[in-house]
């Protein structure tokens, strides 16, 4: 019989258990409230929340483009679960299906191929599921040898990387050919992640380029595509059209009603006939959910999202509960009937504290809440000191909605720890000058000891980082 992860004396069963699964926005903030709420049952072993997550941390996605341009450190993006949720179990590992009629989880952790003992048998009394989404791909010829995404902590370190490599190429090769295409930087996806990663990133070369001798930033070609006719939709047509006026002011392409056909050997063609040989393409068009939900039997919408009730509840299917990029909750606050809401933050972050509630209430047998909650608007940054807002009906543009853009993410971000520590980083990069350096050997950090070992095949060659280096 596989183990168990209850965390208690062999053959005793606390209370409850109530199983969580992913450490995202929704995993956290839920994980956090229950924590709090039953924090006298969680000291006696009466009750007990278990957290299955791939990863010991939980990422602020919405800091991911100024961690990438050097404006916070990747380590203040991430909240450390194991600290922030101190009276909970975390098991690292994957679920990898789920009995609802048994409540069980098929969990497989880092040590199952290494134990050899087979997949982890959570059982639960209530289960949150909350896994997230992952990135959403086309079978674009190209696309999986060349493509860099753009959702993970890692990503955007790699791809900070990976830009000021290219600048490095190409300010060492004689080949013009090389120079162009390690100059050309190609974004497909005019969402929050595309906009937000190309405006700071290409902010920061155009910065760096002033230390290259043979680089001038009018030498850097930046490509945005997007299928849609428009970019941000979640800011409003107006200041959707204000931020292409202010990118294409910078001299980025921005390709609307355009989509990329191929990107094999390394020459992104788009679908108005477009060539642009490349070293860099970045895929944020979209994301999916995760192929967890399918492995649940719990029933999904047509875009594979857990169909749930207003109350955060899987329908039909007492006990458990879903919110965020996995569920598709109806919208109460909407004028027409049938609306969703909107798989973003500013959802998951309100909707997990009903849903903790809800979880509490279940089991101490008191009525349940209803998720409403009127979409209040969106901030986007456009790089340093500037951005678009329309928030509450008004429409903010530049300084003030930049501005408007890191208070309000300074406010969500959680922990008062990472609060300073991203207030204090952002203080003295306004006080010094930012720092231009590639640490791409730490994706790589065994390089050079194999070389010097004889793992390598020429002592004289340097080792390659980012995403051009071979996989290991």
């Amino acid at each position: 019989m596989a183990p168990d992860s209850r965390g208690t004396t062999p053959g005793t069963r606390p209370g409850v258990r109530i199983l969580v699964v992913g450490g995202g926005y929704v995993g956290m903030y839920t994980a956090l409230r229950l924590q709090r709420k039953l924090k006298q049952r969680l000291k006696s072993g009466d009750a007990e929340i278990v957290v299955v997550t791939p990863e010991p941390y939980m990422t602020y996605q919405p800091f991911l483009p100024e961690a990438a341009a050097g404006s916070i450190s990747p380590r203040h993006v991430v909240v450390p679960l194991r600290r922030v949720l101190d009276h909970c179990t975390i098991v690292i590992g994957e679920a990898r299906s789920i009995d609802h009629a048994k409540r069980t989880a098929t969990v497989t952790t880092l040590a199952t191929q290494e134990d050899g003992t087979g997949a982890l048998e959570i059982s639960y009394d209530e289960i949150v599921i909350a896994p997230g989404s992952v990135s959403r791909t086309l079978p674009v010829p190209g696309l999986a040898d060349f493509g860099i995404g753009f959702k993970t902590v890692e990503e955007a370190i790699g791809l900070r990387n990976h830009v000021i490599e290219q600048m490095d190429i190409a300010s060492a090769t004689r080949d013009p050919a090389i120079r162009d295409a390690a100059l050309t930087f190609v974004f497909v996806g005019g969402g929050y992640a595309g906009v937000e990663a190309l405006a700071e990133l290409e902010d920061m070369a155009r910065y760096t380029a002033r230390y290259y001798h043979n680089i001038k930033p009018a030498d850097l070609k930046w490509v945005l595509v997007e299928a849609s006719g428009r970019i941000l939709p979640e800011v409003g047509e107006a200041m959707g059209a204000y931020a292409i006026g202010e990118l294409r002011g910078r001299n980025i392409d921005v390709r609307l009603d355009t989509r990329l056909d191929t990107c094999e050997g390394r020459i992104a063609v788009l679908s108005d006939g477009s060539r642009f040989p490349t070293r860099t393409l970045v895929w944020t068009a979209g994301v999916k959910p995760a192929p967890l939900l399918a492995a649940t039997g719990l029933p999904l919408t047509e875009r594979g999202r857990l169909r749930c009730t207003a109350t955060l509840g899987v329908e039909g299917m007492p006990h458990a509960w879903a919110a965020g990029d996995a569920a598709a909750v109806p919208d109460l606050t909407a004028a027409e009937p049938g609306r969703e809401t909107a798989p973003n933050a500013q959802h998951a972050v309100r909707q997990a504290k009903v849903l903790a509630d809800n979880v509490l209430a279940t089991v101490e047998g008191r009525p349940l809440k209803e998720y409403r909650h009127a979409y209040a608007g969106s901030v986007a940054s456009l790089g340093l000191h500037k951005g678009v807002a329309h928030v509450y009906g008004r429409k903010l543009k530049g300084y003030p909605a930049w501005l408007m853009h890191r208070t309000y993410h300074l406010s969500r971000v959680p922990t008062f720890n990472r609060k300073a520590r991203v207030l204090a980083e952002w203080t003295l990069a306004g006080l010094f000058k930012r720092e231009i350096v590639s640490l791409g050997s730490l994706e790589h950090p065994r390089a050079e000891f194999e070389l010097a070992a004889g793992g390598g095949t020429d002592p004289g060659t340097p080792p390659r980082t980012g995403p051009d280096r071979p996989k290991g």
